[in-house]
């Protein structure tokens, strides 16, 4: 498969690469395009939670501009998941990357990477899609509501050092340009199945706090729109779209 690294615009502070995406998006940017951050004095995560970076890691937003339907495009969190492992498995010591519902990358059970996705409409009827990607490389936060680590902890025995941003970003970029692919040639079901192969704590117990609510069940799986299926005491499946979910022995 022949592909083309796509643009990188790198600089040494941002506010976030998420809102710099959105604000290149709001006037006109279709991309492909990197933009990532040395610094981000802003960044965020999901939820509307901070997300500490630091020098050495990699912070990161794709911004792309699809035709797909806003439901058939939140898969992307799920492609862009798988990428984010595939960089990190690369690299770390052998069965320590996992996947965390909806898109956590995690090593020895700790997490290393997170996503953030947003996206707007363009007056062609197009999304614009903004990925924001942040890998732990060489530090992690300690004052987290879940354990953080970072990638150089976790080195295979053949890795000297964690890979710079500026390899991390390559890597990146080639391991998200071929998902993408499989996406559109596969289907989102071979995305799915991808996912469900590297996660972790699925099938198994599970509490999700939504909110409005908190519920406790058994995680059986994927939805074939990604949302999680949560077995109640009762019987009933419910459909997790989105919340804060936690897993085995934190549930």
């Amino acid at each position: 498969m022949i592909l083309q690294p796509w643009p990188v615009l790198a600089f040494d502070h941002l506010d976030s690469t998420n809102a710099e995406a959105r604000r290149r998006a709001e006037v006109g940017e279709e991309g492909p395009l990197w933009i990532t951050a040395r610094e981000q004095s802003a960044g965020r995560g999901r939820r509307g939670r901070d997300w500490s970076g630091h020098p050495g890691n990699l912070a990161a937003t794709l911004l792309i501009t699809t035709d797909r339907k806003p439901a058939d495009a939140a898969m992307v969190s799920f492609v862009a998941a798988l990428a984010a492992h595939d960089v990190i498995q690369a690299h770390a010591a052998p069965g320590l990357v996992t996947l965390k519902w909806p898109n956590d990358v995690l090593v020895a059970g700790h997490k290393a990477a997170g996503l953030l996705i947003e996206s707007g409409a363009r007056a062609g009827g197009e999304l614009w899609l903004a990925i924001g990607v942040g890998l732990n490389l060489v530090w992690s936060p300690g004052d987290t509501e879940r354990p953080a680590t970072s990638l150089v902890d976790h080195l295979a025995a053949d890795r000297g050092a964690a890979p710079t941003p500026a390899v991390a970003i390559a890597e990146l970029d080639r391991a998200l340009q071929v998902r993408l692919v499989q996406w559109t040639r596969d289907g989102a079901g071979a995305i799915l199945k991808d996912w469900s192969d590297r996660a972790s704590g699925i099938p198994g117990l599970c509490t999700a706090r939504l909110g409005h609510e908190t519920v406790t069940g058994w995680a059986e799986g994927l939805a074939p729109d990604g949302a999680l299926k949560l077995r109640l005491d009762r019987g009933e499946v419910r459909l997790i779209s989105a919340g804060d979910v936690f897993f085995g022995a934190n549930a």
